[in-house]
């Protein structure tokens, strides 16, 4: 599709040579594109639902370096994740425009190198694992299963991206397991949202890969969608915004509770309106636009969190 100018439009890399990765050494920078650290919104949105329970729970006056160590662990095991990822894939994205120019896919790295690399972002994890509780450690080591299983979603299922829903919102239970909550019922109601919230956000994504996973026989749910994608988000996007409004009103039975999603509604709503499935480019400014769903969750949980400490001490 050519630009008001006539001209090509640029085409959005799948990795950006940018920041702190750019200055890398060369060598190192390859290994940093791997665990794709120049691309945080990764790092952000494994990160968010285990924000958004670690809030929900008192953290941010209980235990504040939750959210520290938590965050470190989202940057690691999304790295890892993303190694994982290709190892396995590395022949798939070698057929893909957008993906061809990866570490593995290209030969800069080799296999066994990327194991290696691999290892070394588990330890970081390890090191994280240990801050918790030994009950959250036996609930985030419970996601190992879904973790290693993922990559192959796509050769079998239309819906890769609800095996994706659970892995990137398994955080939100080891966080709340970290807190001592108590009672699962906010806690259902809170991971449901996340994975219609991730089903949602990554439909968005497969967008740019539509026509080439096209070709090579990789399924997504944008390509099950087809001229529906704008529909089908913005269901699983009101999916996840009633299944959160459910969670807070659990921990809180009031209108005023169900208002402080409000903001979060809206911005997905924004994202729907706005969105252009014919272009990648477009597709991938909403996607990554979700940092800031994730702020405005994280927000919403904190304030629902001070209410009801607030409430508890009158």
């Amino acid at each position: 599709m050519a630009t008001a100018g006539g001209m090509e439009p640029v085409i959005v890399p799948d990795s950006e040579h940018r920041g702190l990765t750019g200055r890398l050494p060369p060598r190192l920078r390859t290994f940093a594109l791997l665990a794709r650290f120049d691309r945080p919104i990764g790092w952000w949105l494994l990160f968010w639902p285990g924000a958004w329970a670690l809030a929900l729970g008192g953290a941010a006056t209980d235990a504040p370096m939750m959210f520290a160590w938590f965050l470190l662990g989202a940057i690691a095991m999304r790295g890892a994740g993303c190694v994982y990822n290709d190892i396995i894939d590395r022949d798939l994205d070698a057929q893909v425009e957008r993906t061809r120019s990866r570490p593995l896919a290209s030969g800069a790295v080799s296999p066994r190198a990327a194991w290696g690399w691999l290892l070394a972002l588990c330890m970081v994890g390890l090191v994280v694992l240990l801050q918790l509780r030994w009950q959250a450690q036996a609930v985030a080591l419970a996601s190992l299963a879904l973790v290693a299983a993922y990559p192959f979603m796509k050769r079998i299922t239309w819906w890769p991206q609800a095996w994706l829903g659970l892995v990137f919102s398994w955080a939100a239970p080891v966080a709340w397991v970290q807190m001592d909550m108590g009672t699962l019922v906010p806690l259902a109601w809170l991971y449901a949202g996340c994975v219609a919230w991730v089903i949602g956000y990554d439909t968005i994504y497969a967008v740019q890969d539509v026509e080439d996973d096209a070709l090579v026989g990789v399924r997504s749910s944008a390509r099950a969608l087809g001229g529906r994608v704008r529909a089908g988000v913005a269901a699983f996007y009101a999916l996840a915004v009633l299944m959160w409004g459910a969670a807070f009103w659990a921990i809180r039975p009031d209108p005023l509770a169900l208002a402080l999603l409000l903001p979060v509604a809206l911005h997905l709503g924004w994202q729907v309106l706005t969105l252009d499935a014919r272009d990648g480019g477009n597709a991938l400014r909403r996607f990554r636009s979700n940092r800031f769903a994730g702020l405005a969750m994280l927000l919403a949980c904190l304030v629902l969190a001070l209410a009801e400490r607030v409430s508890g001490a009158g």
